[in-house]
């Protein structure tokens, strides 16, 4: 069975799902914790209880290979990434100004 973070990552569910697979959680006997349950690290699962909005991190983290604390610690470096939809396309705007001679 895949989790909650794999299902999102092949499209098969959205993250604003993830409630819906906590209570499924609660609702079935399991000796899985719940962070593995629906496909985090402890320390993911900690930054989404902590900040809801930081589960989009969480998955392009699994998606890219990366730390979801690194990915958030980049976007919020970058002046733009207030308006960019995630951190890649902040960088590669970052990169395109640049490369443009509009950015220093």
């Amino acid at each position: 069975m895949s989790n909650f973070v794999e299902l999102c990552l092949q499209g098969e569910c959205l993250p604003e799902e993830i409630d819906n697979y906590v209570d499924t959680w609660h609702e079935h006997e399991s000796d899985v914790p719940l962070h593995k349950f629906l496909g985090m690290t402890r320390e993911e699962y900690s930054l989404w209880v902590t900040e809801p909005s930081a589960l989009y991190f969480i998955l392009d983290a699994h998606r890219t290979g990366r730390d979801a604390v690194e990915l958030i610690r980049d976007f919020n470096a970058l002046p733009i990434a207030a308006r960019a939809e995630s951190t890649n396309k902040a960088q590669q705007l970052v990169c395109w100004l640049q490369s443009n001679g509009l950015w220093e």
